[in-house]
């Protein structure tokens, strides 16, 4: 018994030996690997400078700091000629992460409602889902975008005999004009503050009556509401500011430019029909005996779709859908062809004007990777705790 232990310890110890052994070997590899690529990149960024500099063209990132001398249309800052390349940057960055967070939320909605009525039994509504899918995904963004801002500017009636909705809002070529609460910046801050502690409320109620899946769902819906009726709240008792036409301009009130809306609709519309698609597949996917067993157990159609099958489709759906998202957000580069103040028409002005082509652009990639890592990480996070979440 004691040989056979001796052997097998040996035995054991060789293993580990060999693995260990490889293990270094893989490392020493991987070293040797990021050492090259290290390497690579200072020669590219040396031969760069070299060049840069033999040619007297300015480099560096210093040109952020000068004066930027030209204005952007619309921002979420004040923004004025005077201030730097970089404040104007930072402006380009918020319109783009705005259009993109706007787009996000109403593709999907209207991507989850179009892929339901794919699978609708009324013939008419299954008819109407799948024209919005054919249309809109097989006609090129661009041209979308071209063909909405048309409608925009050489349809709609101009600013002084606008689409009057009320005293309320407006639609002219000049964009849509909305009202807002007086006090705009409280209500915004109170609102998101108090939608998601709803938000938080509602789930802890209800996480001990349904799944984790469905109170999350049902206590974002009810943390937008929340969310709604605060803002609303404070128009109803502090007052409401209303956009009113005063000569050629509209004072008051808030306002969507025509190339906000253009680039907004486009992006939702296209990116909805492959939405719908994947919420189509992801229910498709559900084997037919969790719907009879639903029915089984007496549960409508909607209960069905609610506590059974979309919890299972989420898991094929949200790897697409993030990828979907990132798209989203590189289409809305195209916003420089229609005039939208995003990131990329920041970084071409600022080029024509510094001449400093390398550094705007390598500023306009590390925004775009930004946002598209924090949507693979958000995305991620979603993706484990739906595969995690009871089955």
């Amino acid at each position: 018994m004691t040989k056979y232990n001796n052997m097998f310890h040996v035995g054991d110890q060789a293993w580990r030996d060999r693995e260990t052994h490889k293990q270094r070997r893989e490392w020493l590899w991987q070293g040797v690997v990021v050492i090259a690529v290290i390497a690579l990149l200072a020669l590219f960024a040396y031969n760069v400078t070299t060049n840069l500099e033999a040619r007297n063209i300015r480099s560096g990132f210093a040109f952020l700091s000068d004066r930027a001398s030209f204005e952007i249309g619309e921002a979420l800052i004040d923004v004025s000629s005077n201030d730097g390349f970089g404040w104007m940057f930072l402006a380009g960055m918020l319109n783009t992460i705005r259009v993109a967070a706007i787009a996000i939320l109403t593709a999907t909605f209207l991507g989850v409602v179009v892929g339901l009525m794919r699978l609708s039994r009324h013939p008419l509504i299954r008819f109407l889902g799948a024209a919005h899918v054919e249309f809109y995904r097989n006609i090129p963004l661009l041209i979308q975008l071209f063909a909405i801002y048309l409608v925009i500017t050489e349809f709609l009636p101009d600013i002084f005999t606008p689409l009057e909705f009320g005293s309320w809002a407006f639609l002219s070529k000049a964009g849509f004009q909305f009202a807002v609460p007086e006090a705009l910046g409280w209500a915004n801050l109170f609102a998101v503050l108090l939608g998601a502690l709803a938000a938080f409320v509602i789930r802890a109620r209800l996480l001990k009556k349904i799944t984790s899946l469905m109170s999350n769902v049902f206590g974002g819906l009810g943390g937008v509401g929340v969310a709604i009726f605060i803002w609303c709240a404070f128009g109803v008792l502090g007052g409401w500011s209303k956009p009113v036409l005063e000569g050629f301009m509209v004072e008051g009130g808030a306002s969507a430019t025509p190339e906000f809306l253009t680039l907004w609709l486009g992006l939702t519309l296209f990116t909805s029909a492959s939405i719908a698609e994947i919420v189509r597949a992801g229910v498709l996917a559900v084997p037919q005996g969790q719907w009879r067993a639903a029915e089984a157990l007496g549960m409508t159609r909607m209960q069905a779709v609610s506590y059974v099958v979309l919890p299972q489709s989420l898991r094929l759906a949200i790897p697409p859908m993030a990828s979907q998202y990132m798209n989203l957000t590189k289409n809305s580069s195209l916003a420089v062809i229609i005039g939208y103040p995003d990131i990329v028409s920041v970084g071409n002005t600022s080029i024509v004007i510094m001449g400093q082509a390398l550094e705007a652009i390598l500023i306009i990639m590390c925004v775009y990777l930004m946002l598209n890592l924090i949507i693979a990480v958000v995305m991620n996070r979603l993706n484990a705790r739906v595969v995690a979440a009871p089955k």
